[in-house]
């Protein structure tokens, strides 16, 4: 939002009453995001992987959530007219919006896409637009569902005319060909700034911290690495510390392998502890315990693993401030000498997509995904880099007044 003050010393009358006569209509209105349930179909062929839709999967529910609608069905279907106009059939049935991105691009109005549409009693009102990316987008509707056919840049998180349209149906706002034909003033959309709907000014909150240490430690010969002792403390407690000392005091805690040894590990320090009974599946569901865990209104969350005692508060505050000065949902990745390191910082915008991920590995494939939204932070020294494996690791990690032996954190 913005106010614009105009601050005459004199203005004539007459002028004053032209302009009053000018305004038939309020001169500015603000039309809320709905939570309109809103339908993905994804058209499949043998020439796409399942993975690359699984990726476009993330992104566009992504840019849904951002918008303020309510993810309902996702489902995959062949690209061919019967088997999608079935599909989108029953989609309208229990959805206001309907997202369709097919196999491939919608190349004229008898392609499947739109095809599908008609053949499912559906409307469609306009094909293309004048931006770019997202030239290739259809508008459609089917009864009172709105329908739209996706252009392929839709699988990018980089903004595109999928999000001027999609904004105005979030919004309860009309959307004709008319009006798509008039995007096409500012319609180059490359080299914008990315980051759809950006915060009003910095963020004052601290991120809330989710501290993976759950895992069995089957590298380290039988023993439990976050229970060794470094400087007299044990591993887990240093990582609890220096977030502690970055002022960080919303700490989830996972558990999972020898849980009530953690917890004593852990005595006196003002954290919450989850336990994950599902931590032999892998690290995926020890971080989706750790977000189902924090509070509703956290902002943004700090991944960490208990097994990075070198890492200090000083670090953890440089990647919060980074996130609190950031005009978009971002995430923080630390990195030393161009590496990225860990934790990572993790706007909530995110948090649906890391709910998603799979078996033993974390969210980091989605900085990839999300790239245009990554914030790097250098660090002083690499300690991000460095996390305890094996007993040689173990051996090889000196701390000092709760920092790590500086030749072993640059290596």
């Amino acid at each position: 939002m913005a106010t614009i003050k105009i601050i005459p010393f004199a203005v004539p009358w007459a002028t004053v009453a032209a302009c009053i006569d000018l305004v038939e209509a309020p001169a500015l209105e603000v039309a809320p995001f709905s939570a309109w349930r809103t339908g993905l179909v994804m058209t499949t062929s043998p020439a796409v992987k399942p993975r690359v839709l699984d990726r476009t999967t993330s992104v566009v529910t992504a840019r849904i959530e951002g918008f303020g609608l309510c993810l309902g069905d996702s489902v995959r279907t062949p690209h061919r007219t019967p088997d999608l106009a079935d599909t989108i059939t029953r989609m309208a049935r229990s959805h206001d919006i309907v997202l369709v991105y097919g196999a491939s691009a919608i190349s004229d109005r008898k392609d499947v896409i739109p095809a599908a549409v008609e053949a499912a009693g559906g409307v469609v009102d306009h094909l293309g637009m004048p931006v770019d990316p997202g030239n290739l987008l259809l508008l459609a509707h089917i009864g009172s569902t709105r329908l739209l056919g996706l252009p392929g840049c839709a699988r990018s998180p980089q903004p595109n005319g999928l999000d001027l349209v999609l904004g105005r149906l979030a919004a309860g706002v009309g959307v004709t060909g008319t009006d798509i034909q008039a995007m096409g003033v500012g319609g180059l959309l490359k080299g914008r700034p990315s980051g759809v709907l950006p915060v009003a000014g910095s963020r004052r909150e601290m991120p809330a911290a989710i501290v993976l240490a759950a895992g069995r430690s089957r590298r380290m010969g039988g023993r439990n690495k976050l229970l060794m002792t470094i400087d007299g403390v044990p591993m887990v407690r240093h990582v609890v510390n220096a977030l502690l000392s970055a002022g960080i005091m919303v700490i989830r805690v996972v558990t999972g392998h020898q849980a009530g040894a953690v917890r004593a590990a852990l005595e006196g320090c003002p954290v919450s502890f989850v336990d994950n009974s599902d931590h032999e599946a892998g690290l995926s569901t020890s971080l989706k315990a750790g977000l189902d865990a924090l509070p509703a209104s956290c902002g943004a969350a700090l991944v960490c693993l208990g097994d990075m005692p070198a890492v200090n508060g000083a670090a953890l505050r440089s990647l919060a401030r980074a996130w609190q000065g950031s005009q978009t949902k971002a995430i923080i990745v630390p990195t030393w000498n161009g590496r990225r390191g860990n934790p990572v910082l993790w706007d909530s915008s995110f948090f649906q997509a890391m709910r998603r991920v799979t078996g033993d590995a974390g969210a980091r494939h989605l900085i990839g995904e999300y790239g245009d939204y990554v914030i790097e932070v250098a660090m002083d020294d690499g300690a991000v880099l460095v996390d305890i494996d094996t007993p040689e690791d173990a051996r090889g990690i000196v701390m000092a007044g709760g920092t790590a032996d500086q030749e072993k954190r640059e290596r």
